[in-house]
């Protein structure tokens, strides 16, 4: 079965967007994935689709109702539907390399875009809504952080990417920031390759690659090593 992505959006125009082109538009061309975008806003009440509303209790913004929300939720959705239900949030779970490869290895993923000040907290929690962030700082919409979780996803699809060691020494794989990387030519500007890259001698290369792994990730991200 194919990896499976609903998006529910104001903006449905917006996919695929980087999506259908490079490897996750060739592996959706191919059937590797799906792709739905749906709009919220048919699911809009009155004559002009109204999704939104004023925050209770005051305050600036307009806040994405839950009775819309929920509604658009449940006419993409069978209740029996296996995937995980996302909504891109400044407050959610990290996006993490081992939180993509879980997603990855799932059905797919529902994918809720948020825009205005938020979404009423009451959908958040009938509806089992899985909070993820990309990062702390807060974007216009959840739309390009549903690309960046997507494209995060299908890479490590099987038959997406080149080589399957491609998607195994790489950033974050094993709590680590990967290693340099050389081609040719063998002497730029003054500067060169390593001469440990050139020798042939496959143990003294792996080695080199895992200890500039270790330092780069220890003078970039300690953090990432005390995991």
């Amino acid at each position: 079965m194919s990896f499976s992505a609903t998006i529910l959006t104001l903006y449905p125009e917006m996919f695929p967007g980087p999506l259908g082109i490079s490897l996750a538009g060739d592996a959706l061309l191919r059937g590797v994935w799906s792709l739905e975008a749906r709009n919220i806003r048919d699911h809009g009440l009155g004559r002009h689709r109204t999704v939104d509303d004023t925050p209770a209790g005051g305050g600036p913004g307009m806040v994405l109702r839950c009775d819309v929300l929920g509604a658009a939720i449940d006419a993409a959705a069978t209740p029996d539907d296996p995937r995980p239900k996302l909504l891109m949030s400044p407050r959610g779970k990290p996006l993490t390399q081992s939180y993509a490869r879980e997603l990855a290895a799932g059905p797919g993923v529902i994918i809720v875009c948020g825009r205005f000040e938020g979404v009423d907290e009451r959908v958040i929690e009938a509806r089992g809504l899985k909070e993820v962030s990309i990062g702390d700082y807060v974007l216009s919409g959840g739309e390009m952080a549903a690309m960046i979780v997507l494209d995060a996803c299908v890479r490590l699809l099987p038959g997406v990417m080149g080589k399957e060691a491609s998607g195994t020494e790489e950033s974050f794989e094993a709590n680590r920031l990967e290693y340099p990387h050389y081609t040719r030519p063998r002497e730029w500007e003054g500067r060169t390759i390593p001469d440990v890259l050139l020798n042939g001698n496959h143990a003294h290369i792996e080695r080199w690659r895992r200890e500039e792994s270790e330092r780069i990730t220890r003078e970039r991200r300690p953090d990432l090593l005390e995991r």
